[in-house]
């Protein structure tokens, strides 16, 4: 196995790099709150950065802290959410918000353990928040940092499928012992496996690290896993929920039955995104067929039979 550069060695390229070529993102300014950095973090999950960027921007001039969007109704979260995709996030931060404003005063928690603790944030942001808002040393791997790891270190092109104990290992023995400067690292490593160690296309000549990277040195042995296919979007489950919620985000009224029905045509399709819209949370079903976002739990009871009932 070819052997992998010296941890001091991708500290000081990777490091140098970024402080030359980070991208200027608001999240990252020295008066980015850790709020700011907790929604930023949650909206980047499998949403690139150029569509996350004005929604934030959005996000934080209407809710600049938790206490703001908590004392909204969590639909207008959702609203709000736009295009981004993956509407449950918007709930999971609204959750968020409101444990904070009752556990923490209205200020988002420093600790890992406490970020974890809060709803819908896992071990991944839990760990950029800490790492990111509050300069605290710890682990952040995401699926940037991944695919840096695996060829520069590993000599693989892709990393497995899911997130290993091995590769947990191996980002934690790589975190520099200064808090500070393990913050950075792990935004510098993210940032190179964004815009140059990139899944399809890398552009190893623009590498910090290519003349030491183990996959460059094996050759580049291509990857050998499982088929990694792109997921479908036209006609799928995805695209019809979707179309359900621009018709409700596009209104501040209660949605009759008919204009849900122009938006997703196949009925058999259009009642099963429904449903499993308002199973998530993120439609409430009312009397003579209508539909809304959620509102505020004391806004009322909906009917959960209306959806069938009424025409």
């Amino acid at each position: 196995m070819t052997a992998a550069a010296a941890p001091a060695v991708l500290h000081a390229r990777i490091l140098d790099w970024y402080a030359a070529h980070a991208r200027d993102l608001p999240w990252r300014r020295p008066d980015a709150s850790p709020w700011g950095v907790l929604v930023s973090e949650v909206m980047l999950q499998q949403t690139p950065v150029s569509r996350v960027e004005p929604v934030w921007r959005e996000w934080l001039e209407r809710w600049p802290d938790p206490r703001a969007l908590a004392a909204e109704a969590p639909g207008e979260a959702v609203r709000a959410w736009g295009r981004l995709g993956y509407p449950r996030r918007a709930l999971r931060l609204h959750a968020a918000a409101v444990a904070i404003r009752e556990r923490h005063d209205g200020l988002v928690p420093a600790s890992e353990a406490e970020l974890l603790a809060l709803p819908g944030v896992g071990s991944y942001t839990a760990a950029a928040v800490a790492a990111f808002a509050f300069g605290r040393r710890t682990t952040v791997v995401d699926t940037n940092v991944r695919r840096v790891l695996a060829r520069a270190v590993s000599a693989v092109e892709l990393p497995a499928r899911s997130l290993t104990r091995a590769e947990l290992d191996l980002a934690a023995a790589l975190v520099p012992s200064d808090p500070a400067v393990a913050a950075t690292w792990a935004v510098a490593a993210m940032e190179l496996g964004a815009v140059v160690c990139t899944a399809r296309s890398p552009r190893c000549d623009d590498c910090p690290v290519t003349d030491v990277c183990a996959w460059q040195r094996a050759g580049r042995p291509a990857y050998d896993g499982p088929p990694r296919r792109g997921q479908a979007w036209h006609g799928t489950d995805r695209q019809a929920r979707g179309a359900l919620m621009a018709v409700l985000r596009a209104s501040t009224d209660p949605v009759p039955r008919a204009a849900l029905q122009e938006a997703v045509v196949d009925e058999l399709q259009r009642e099963r995104c429904l449903d499993s819209l308002v199973a998530d949370g993120l439609v409430e079903p009312l009397t003579r067929g209508r539909y809304r976002l959620p509102g505020h739990r004391d806004s009322g009871t909906p009917d959960t039979q209306a959806g069938r009932d009424a025409g």
